[in-house]
Parts: structure tokens; C-alpha cells; sequence
């Protein structure tokens, strides 16, 4: 069965053709700038040249029949026709509580992602437009729902329980949700595959470091802590997110300023991070390298505070794990920084981590980067959202 996967954002929707039999990807694209000027759709088939296709589309029902055109267009289509398509699999970035696992999708199950945009008021609605584009265009086919939430929903109450009257969470489901959950379990599955065993004998952290970043704790095969909170905004200092704070901040720094709830919250969202801490320099990690080895501070103290943070959320989930077994990296910045690894691993010196650094210049690539006599295995596992989301939505058929 052929699975078109499907992401969408409010003014994007990137896809990838899957064949679940071979798993190997058709045709991958993005469609860019929907409703805006200057539309563009980049397609890219197995094997050929990628084609860009300007044209207006002024909405998703438009951006997805460009898609499905192109899948099928006889020059650089990969199927004869849409029957070929089984499945479409969606990315649903919030499922509150509601959802502890993929399901197809049901005018029900679309109300309930509807409700829970107030948990997830930037993704939620433009997920739900890619939903509701492909039901338009590809009538009778099943669409399948698979959460970023979901793995984290094994989490037990005192991980993702704030210190809150108790009310907030009762009224509003204020708690700990966790993100990326879909590449946590792709990759703490990964990680134990390819050394062998069963996830569910390995204490596993999963790092996942992107320009959003966050990390959890996989004990037995279930996620029991995880570093994002009620939003992607909590955990790790990340491109241009701030991570943790004292809530405190927010009001002081709204009366400083003079800005609103909703410009602070801006602020901490885009203008913050490792680009807010270098001074604006770059929010991507191979300017802020060259910046500091340049002789600029701050992007030298951007990189510094970042390998701290997330050596100390590694350090602080072996109490939530009782002990490490595995340490993973993933996403862009994890799986092709060597510079991130090697200093996160530093930190790490202390709990018997060691890394060659020969292993550790490899970048993108599935690779155990520790030691043999290192007390933890340090690997690299390039993670593959798309493929989980495939192969979820063929396990729900």
C-alpha cells in the first residue's frame, strides 16, 4: 500500500509518498506560501530532478489537488492514478488527553482536535485544513490522525503535573503534554533495534535537538518524562524559543517594555533562544559556531548555555529512569553537530560517558559515537517522523 504523509501548517503543507511494503519514499515535497503571493509547490520524485510549480493557490483544497496532480502527472508523477494512494497519514501536533494513540478520522475526532486548539492555537487548526483538504479532494480514502502527544501520555501524573492550584488543571487540562513524540518513539525504538534488544529492557533518552528541541526519558518502552510542557515553548533553550524560565519574567518584562501578555509571549517564542543569547546573530547553529570561533561572546555564551541545559536535563532524567543505559541523538542539530555532542558529552564526564571522536564526526548517520568502556552507550539515530506516521496509519488499518 502506497501512504501519502501529510504535515500541514498554516500557510505550508509538506508530504511524502511512502511505500509501506519497501518503505521506501516515491516523492517528497512542499507547498509553500498558500494563500499569499508567490505559491509555490517543490516536488521532488525518487530518482528524478525536483520541479517547482508557481501558481496562485489561494487555499489548501488547492494545495493538495496540486499535490495529488503532481503525484500523478505522467513527466514527474510516481502513480498512475490516486487509487494508488491506500492512506493518508496526518501530523496532529496536540491531542491533549484525549488521544494516547493514532486513530483514523471521524467527524468526531475532527471536533475533538477542533477543542484542543486552544492547547494548540498555531498548529491544531491548520492540521485540521489539511484534514479536512484531503477528505475534498480524496473522497473515500482513509485519513489517519497520529499525535505529537501521544508517547508522552504514559507519563505518570507527578512528571507532568505543575505546581498549580489543582482547579487549572481540572477546568483547563493545564499540565504537561510533551512534543516531537512521534520521533521519540520512532527513535527509542530505533535505538534498540540496532543494538539488539528490546526497548523494553533499556533506559533510553532521547535527544531530540532542532531548531525546536526537546528530550525524553523512554523507560521500558514508555515515555515517563519529557522536557516540553503544555506548549513547545518549556525545556531546552532552542533556536529561537526561550526554554525555562521563571514565570516571573513575563510580567516583569511586559512592564519594563510595555508590552502585552501576547508580545512577551512573542517574544519568548521567536526573538529568544540561542538567537536572542547571541545578540541576534543566527538561531542556526553552524553561524553561531563560525561567530564563536570568530571571537564573539555571546554566540561563544549561546553555545555554552545550551550544551549546559541539555547535559543537565540528561543528568536529571537518571532519576527519572533510576539509571541510563542509552543516550540518543536526533533531528538536525543531534544528528549532524558533532560540536553539540561533544560538548554535551563533556558534561556528562562524570557519570562514566565517553566518546571517540573519531565516531563523532559522522554526521546524519546511524552510529554508536561512545567508547566500549563507556558506562553509557552514546548513539546517533537520524529520526524519520514520516515513516512512523506511515507505518502508524497501515497499523490502523
Amino acid at each position: 500500500m502506497k501512504v501519502l504523509v501529510i504535515n500541514c501548517g498554516s500557510s505550508s503543507l509538506k508530504y511524502q509518498l511512502i511505500d509501506s511494503e519497501s518503505e521506501n519514499v516515491l516523492a517528497k515535497g512542499i507547498v509553500e506560501r498558500i494563500g499569499m503571493d508567490g505559491s509555490i509547490l517543490t516536488h521532488k520524485p525518487a530518482g528524478k530532478d525536483k520541479v517547482e510549480i508557481k501558481t496562485p493557490m489561494e487555499d489548501h483544497n488547492i494545495a493538495v489537488k496540486l499535490v495529488i496532480d503532481a503525484l500523478v502527472n505522467k513527466d514527474h508523477g510516481v502513480i498512475n492514478d490516486l487509487s494508488e494512494i491506500g492512506a493518508v497519514g496526518h501530523r496532529v501536533v496536540h491531542g491533549g488527553e484525549k488521544f494516547n494513540k493514532a486513530v483514523l478520522i471521524t467527524d468526531e475526532v475532527k471536533k475533538d482536535i477542533e477543542a484542543l486548539s486552544a492547547l494548540a492555537p498555531l498548529h491544531n487548526p491548520a492540521n485540521l485544513i489539511g484534514i479536512n483538504a484531503c477528505e475534498k479532494n480524496m473522497p473515500g480514502v482513509p485519513q489517519a490522525a497520529i499525535f505529537d502527544t501521544a508517547f508522552h501520555q504514559t507519563m505518570p501524573a507527578p512528571a507532568y503535573m505543575y505546581g498549580l492550584p489543582y482547579e487549572y488543571y481540572e477546568k483547563y487540562k493545564v499540565r504537561r503534554y510533551g512534543f516531537h513524540g512521534t520521533s521519540h518513539d520512532y527513535v527509542s525504538a530505533r535505538t534498540a533495534e540496532i543494538l539488539g534488544k528490546k526497548r523494553e529492557d533499556l533506559k533510553i533518552v532521547v535527544c531530540h535537538l532542532g531548531n525546536g528541541a526537546s528530550i525524553s526519558a523512554v523507560k521500558n518502552g514508555k515515555c515517563v518524562d519529557t522536557s516540553m510542557g503544555l506548549t513547545p515553548l518549556e525545556g531546552l533553550i532552542m533556536g529561537t524559543r526561550s526554554g525555562d524560565l521563571d514565570p516571573a519574567i513575563l510580567s516583569y518584562i511586559g512592564e519594563k517594555e510595555n508590552l502585552s501578555a501576547a508580545e512577551v509571549n512573542n517574544v519568548l517564542n521567536k526573538k529568544s533562544g540561542v538567537f536572542g543569547l547571541s545578540g541576534g546573530v543566527s538561531s542556526d547553529f553552524r553561524d553561531l559556531n563560525a561567530a564563536a570561533n570568530e571571537g564573539n561572546d555571546k554566540a561563544r555564551l549561546a553555545l555554552d548555555t545550551y550544551y549546559y541545559r541539555v547535559a543537565k536535563y540528561i543528568a536529571g532524567y537518571a532519576v527519572a529512569l533510576q539509571g541510563i543505559d542509552v543516550i540518543s541523538f536526533t533531528a538536525g542539530v543531534g544528528e549532524n553537530d558533532f560540536g553539540v555532542r561533544e560538548n554535551v558529552c563533556k558534561l556528562l564526564a562524570f557519570m562514566g560517558v565517553k566518546i571517540d571522536d573519531e565516531k563523532n564526526k559522522i554526521r546524519g548517520e546511524e552510529i554508536t559515537i561512545s567508547t566500549p568502556d563507556s558506562a553509557i552507550t552514546v548513539m546517533v539515530v537520524p529520526t524519520n517522523e514520516e515513516l512512523a506516521i506511515a507505518r502508524q496509519t497501515i497499523a490502523l488499518l
